[in-house]
């Protein structure tokens, strides 16, 4: 495969940002699946922890990106479980 790819960029030296952008994106989807399977919402334990989203903090901010909310005045709303 690898063989094929160097075979075609020497062909045609057009392809190469091609093959340079779509490594660079197969990568940060990789990453980002990475960061979406570590994230606090996700349990990959179910006996030890099966609720983890219950001891976050709630000034903790969870949203890769968060626009309007201010994560360090918010307060807890609900019962300790």
């Amino acid at each position: 495969m690898l063989r094929i790819v160097r075979e075609h960029a020497r062909k045609h030296p057009g392809l190469i940002p091609q093959f340079f952008f779509i490594c660079l994106g197969m990568g940060g989807a990789t990453l980002y699946l990475i960061r979406l399977a570590r994230g606090p919402h996700v349990t990959w334990n179910k006996t030890s922890n099966p609720e983890p989203w219950n001891q976050l903090n709630p000034t903790y901010q969870y949203k890769f990106v968060a626009i309007n909310t201010d994560y360090k005045n918010l307060k807890k709303e609900g019962p300790d479980f």
